[in-house]
């Protein structure tokens, strides 16, 4: 006769199908729209030489001006040399430039150029029709509700964070 083990709840197992109540759905589910979002935006920045990576150091220059890099890294979530390798073929295509640090010999903050804000712009142009895809499957309202949500979600006040 085979022993009986003691009864246990059984905690639901992580998915991110529909109706997954697993405490980790939530962020799986948000793992699987950016790897959708992504793959839209890749298409939209491929014909203009560039990755999401790229594109990624663009916006925080556009957003906050010349920038270190351990700044861009730890904003874009990439390491030293993964930065570097980015500056790098930023520097290569002319859309960004390195300029020394007035105060600290040995920092450089990375500027972009002329070059990159147009190609900053063209991407954003590239990109609308293609995001559309994103959300073509909800109602009216509902992408700036789901906006509106993420940023939320993604920012959370002070008291909530």
């Amino acid at each position: 006769m085979a022993a009986e083990l003691p009864h246990r709840t059984t905690t639901p197992r992580a998915t991110d199908r529909p109706g997954d109540a697993s405490p980790f759905a939530l962020g799986l589910l948000l793992r699987r729209a950016h790897w959708r979002a992504a793959a839209i935006l890749t298409e939209a920045l491929r014909p203009l030489g560039v990755e999401l990576r790229h594109f990624a150091v663009l916006i925080e220059l556009v957003n906050h001006g010349p920038t270190v890099q351990r700044d861009l890294a730890t904003a874009t979530g990439s390491d030293k040399a993964g930065i570097m390798r980015v500056v790098d073929d930023l520097e290569r295509k002319g859309l960004a430039v390195r300029k020394a640090v007035p105060g600290d010999r040995r920092a450089r903050a990375v500027e972009i150029t002329p070059q990159g804000l147009e190609l900053f712009d063209a991407a954003h142009a590239a990109a609308e029709p293609l995001a559309e895809r994103l959300v073509a499957g909800l109602g009216p309202g509902e992408p700036e509700q789901l906006t509106d949500l993420l940023t939320r979600v993604a920012h959370p006040s002070d008291s909530e964070a």
